[in-house]
């Protein structure tokens, strides 16, 4: 099965279960690189937002997805492959710089990279602190960052539930962000923070979640302290 005729098939099931609202896709270029920049909620994010957006998008994912053996590692493998995902080991000691430098390849192709600046799934449904890997791709490659928010699909599939529920959800897109004023300056840490920082002002406004000015894998590992002290 092809990659579109895939896309258009889970679309059809998408909308009729799910009934999305998408506002603002006119801010994504046509064509030409560009970095689809959001908030991470729940598992179905990548697999919604590909769905939703005319251009094909690539995210990065873990490489454990496509190397799953039996018929169900195959399937799994081909699911994610076709529906845009690139796999890497990002649990490596170099998996940050792989999955940089696969998003610069991809937007050097003239394609869509989506990325959670997070890092990671909100353990809580608030909004984390974001990592600045969005802005070195930017400042690298030049591309527009255009931020988007998923709003609702944390209803459709909390975290720690198996079955999706069915839910409506929305997806906002915000106007396109350019940093070629910062061209050249892709290891200053100043300049990096704060590109960062303008990103998720932006996906703050458009989702409407509570700001957390603290990485969600810090929060994530003190939550489990909490409760192995418990």
């Amino acid at each position: 099965m092809s990659r579109m005729l895939l896309k258009v098939l889970l679309l059809i099931v998408m909308r009729v279960l799910f009934r999305p609202r998408v506002e603002g896709a006119e801010n994504i270029p046509g064509t030409g690189p560009v970095i689809l920049a959001g908030n991470h909620v729940t598992f179905l994010d990548s697999l919604f937002l590909s769905l939703v957006v005319k251009r094909q998008v690539y995210f990065i994912g873990k490489d454990e997805y496509v190397t799953g053996r039996g018929l169900k590692g195959r399937l799994m493998a081909w699911f994610f492959t076709t529906a845009g995902m690139i796999p890497v080991d990002r649990d490596g000691g170099h998996g940050g710089v792989a999955a940089l430098m696969t998003g610069k390849r991809v937007l050097e192709e003239g394609k869509v990279f989506g990325i959670y600046p997070e890092g990671t799934r909100s353990p809580d449904g608030r909004l984390y602190r974001g990592r600045t890997g969005i802005a070195r791709l930017a400042l690298m490659t030049g591309a527009p960052v255009v931020p988007f928010a998923m709003v609702g699909t944390d209803r459709i599939q909390p975290t720690g539930s198996g079955v999706p529920r069915i839910s409506r959800f929305t997806v906002r897109f915000g106007s396109a962000l350019e940093f070629t004023r910062y061209e050249g300056m892709d290891r200053d840490r100043y300049v990096l923070r704060a590109v960062t920082d303008e990103v998720m002002s932006d996906v703050m406004r458009l989702s409407g979640q509570e700001y957390v000015d603290v990485y969600a894998t810090k929060a994530k590992a003190l939550a489990a302290d909490h409760a192995k002290a418990a």
